[in-house]
C-alpha cells in the first residue's frame, strides 16, 4: 500500500495575481471582476490569474484534493518554486508546470501538445498526488475515483502546489476553487 501524505495545502497571498479574492482562512480562491491595489513583488503573478499553495515540497509523497464543483474552467497542478511569473507564462513541463486544466468544456493534461483527458463524469473534486522521487503527478477524478492522468519528469528543487480559477467569465465561472480536508489514511 502506497502511503500518501495528506498536505494541509494553504494559498500563499503574496503570489496571488491581483485580481484572486483569497478567503480568509486561505482555503478558496476565486477571480475577482476588480484588480486589487497590491505591490507587484517578484513573487507576484501578474498576467497569469493564479495563486500557488504555501508549501514547498522537496521530497517525499504528497496528495491534496480541490473542490471544483461546477466550475467552467480552472487549472491545477504542480510547478517550480522558480516559475517565471511576470508576463506570458506556458504551463507546460518545459517551463516547471506540470498541470491539468478544464477550458472549453474539454479537460486536458498540459503537455506539448496538450493531452485529453478520459472524463465519463464530470468531476466535482480532483486529487492530485504527487511523488517527488519517482517524478510523477498524478491526477484523479475524486468523484467517481477514477485515474485522469499522470506525468513523469525528474523534479529537482522546491515543487508548490498551483491554482488558477480561471477568469470569471461574467459570473459563469465565479464560484471558487476550495481545497479539501484530506483525511489521513488508517
Amino acid at each position: 500500500p502506497v502511503t500518501l501524505s495528506p498536505v494541509d495545502v494553504t494559498l500563499d497571498p503574496g503570489t496571488a495575481h491581483p485580481n484572486l479574492v483569497l478567503s480568509e482562512d486561505r482555503k478558496c480562491v476565486r477571480h475577482g471582476d476588480t484588480r486589487q491595489d497590491l505591490p507587484d513583488t517578484p513573487e507576484r503573478f501578474d498576467t497569469c490569474p493564479c495563486v500557488l499553495g504555501s508549501e514547498g515540497i522537496t521530497g517525499g509523497r504528497r496528495y491534496w484534493e480541490v473542490e471544483v464543483g461546477d466550475k467552467t474552467g480552472w487549472t491545477l497542478g504542480v510547478c517550480r518554486e522558480s516559475v517565471r511569473r511576470k508576463g506570458g507564462v506556458r504551463l507546460t513541463p518545459g517551463d516547471g508546470y506540470w498541470v491539468a486544466w478544464l477550458q472549453d468544456g474539454g479537460y486536458k493534461a498540459c503537455t506539448s501538445p496538450m493531452t485529453p483527458l478520459p472524463v465519463h463524469v464530470r468531476p466535482r473534486w480532483v486529487g492530485v498526488f504527487l511523488d517527488y522521487e519517482r517524478g510523477e503527478v498524478s491526477f484523479y477524478n475524486v468523484t467517481d475515483r477514477s485515474h485522469l492522468f499522470t506525468f513523469t519528469d525528474t523534479f529537482s528543487g522546491t515543487l508548490r502546489p498551483f491554482f488558477n480559477p480561471s477568469l470569471n467569465a461574467g459570473g459563469t465561472n465565479a464560484a471558487p476553487l476550495t481545497l479539501c480536508p484530506v483525511p489521513a489514511q488508517p
